[in-house]
């Protein structure tokens, strides 16, 4: 089934080139960076109420566009929200419902699926990967496999940010790419290299539209701040100084990057999108926390909103409006129809999940396109599971890893009304037992949906 899929997008893929891929098209679209950040959490910038950071990069950008306040990842898991991102997918509909492993050899992301970067490429865009991948090991899984004519970077989960090696379950492996290719570097800062690939991608391709999609690994652990942050942060108590430091080495690498895309003359040609991949870490390796989520319960791992609901900036200038805020609900895989929507570049013929949010970023009352969504993160019998719709929230096996209440068995199907209890602390799905099986229904009905693909 997946082949005769793959074959008919291939020829979908081919007619779509021909038509798109000529120089009056390309002459009036705008070049498209997409940042993705490693584990931040969901209020932590400046221009998200943090008062005890410095992110004047995030700020500045936000200034320059709309901010979301009800942005969703598409997942609580690494691998599983970067895959909702590029395929505009559920994650569990694009093969990837949890995290795809970190060793050489193993398949990630099925090459059936249809990637942002296979959408501009067909589109004639110069399309680039920097960072982080996660989404598979293998020649077909990896990021030129996938869509980008340019890849660099480490194929697993993270890495040691100047050994360029993966210590977090053995053997020790060294991960870092080019093309496909393995190459050393050895002692110099990751997120600095990353910096310089940024840059030189984007002078390099300055004639021609071009997509870069830079998934920096920052702040996920190991928490490696440079010098400069953690003076300026040695009076912050830990793990929050930790995390602050690396947090502000971001801001600074991503100011660098806007400030290439200034010196380029392109910054009004150039389309930006900030967001993080999911909420804050509280694994030991991250020193059991320093992120902050607000007033909102959960984090990385889990379906609460402190694990889902996260930073996100989008700026067009001239386009878009400026330093206006959006409190619309959307989600990651929402990109992949928006970005083709502002380029003007038709979505490929195969169902995705997400939607437009044009309309909502350009204007401050439009709707959400969403009446409900789905998330579904972890396979086996008993993954975890949400069912959105309206500000009713149905959380199936929830698991709590900000560790902030008490779940118990009674638990298992936690209803909430978001906009009574923002902090979802309460279950009250013994009191509205119509509205869970309501949501329940809503919950086998995407199944059925996904099942049937």
């Amino acid at each position: 089934m997946r082949q005769l899929r793959r074959l008919r997008l291939i020829l979908a893929l081919i007619l779509w080139e021909m038509v798109l891929a000529t120089p009056y098209c390309l002459a009036a679209r705008p070049n498209v960076i997409v940042i993705y950040s490693d584990d931040q959490g969901s209020i932590d910038a400046n221009c998200y109420g943090a008062t005890d950071l410095t992110t004047p990069s995030l700020d500045r950008l936000a200034s320059s566009g709309v901010r979301f306040t009800q942005m969703y990842a598409p997942s609580a898991i690494c691998s599983a929200s970067r895959a909702g991102l590029l395929t505009g997918r559920f994650p569990v509909r694009a093969g990837v419902p949890g995290n795809v492993s970190s060793m050489k050899g193993h398949e990630g992301m099925p090459s059936s699926e249809v990637t942002m970067a296979e959408m501009f490429r067909v589109a004639g865009y110069a399309t680039g990967h920097v960072g982080k991948w996660h989404l598979g090991y293998t020649p077909e899984t990896m990021p030129n496999g996938q869509g980008f004519d340019e890849s660099f970077g480490h194929m697993g989960g993270c890495i040691d940010n100047y050994s360029h090696y993966f210590y977090w379950n053995g053997p020790n492996r060294h991960d870092l790419w080019r093309n496909g290719q393995e190459i050393w570097r050895d002692g110099e800062f990751f997120p600095d290299l990353m910096v310089d690939e940024c840059v030189n991608f984007i002078r390099q391709k300055r004639d021609r539209p071009f997509f870069l999609y830079w998934a920096i690994n920052v702040p996920h652990y190991p928490m490696q701040g440079t010098a400069k942050w953690r003076e300026h942060y040695a009076d912050l108590e830990a793990p929050r100084r930790m995390y602050a430091e690396f947090v502000s080495t971001m801001d600074e690498r991503v100011g660098k990057v806007l400030d290439a895309v200034e010196a380029a003359g392109l910054r009004e040609q150039t389309l930006i999108v900030f967001q993080s991949d999911h909420g804050h870490s509280t694994e030991e390796r991250a020193f059991f926390g320093g992120g902050n989520a607000g007033p909102y319960r959960g984090a990385k791992g889990c379906l609460f909103e402190g694990g889902i609901r996260v930073p996100s900036i989008v700026s067009f200038p001239g386009v878009i409006p400026q330093d206006e805020v959006r409190d619309q609900l959307a989600v990651g895989c929402d990109w992949f129809p928006t970005l083709a929507d502002f380029c003007e570049i038709e979505v490929p013929h195969h169902q995705i999940d997400g939607r437009s949010i044009r309309e909502v970023i350009l204007k401050e009352d439009a709707p959400s396109p969403h009446k409900s969504f789905y998330w579904h993160l972890g396979g086996g019998e008993n993954p975890q599971w949400v069912v959105r719709e309206g500000d009713w929230k149905l959380l199936g096996n929830p698991q709590d890893r900000s560790n902030t209440a008490e779940l118990t068995d009674a638990d298992q199907l936690f209803l909430v009304n978001l906009s009574a209890d923002i902090g979802e602390r309460t279950n009250v799905a013994s009191q509205y037992p119509e509205t869970v099986q309501r949501l329940q229904q809503l919950r086998r009905n995407y199944l059925d949906d996904i099942s049937v693909e």
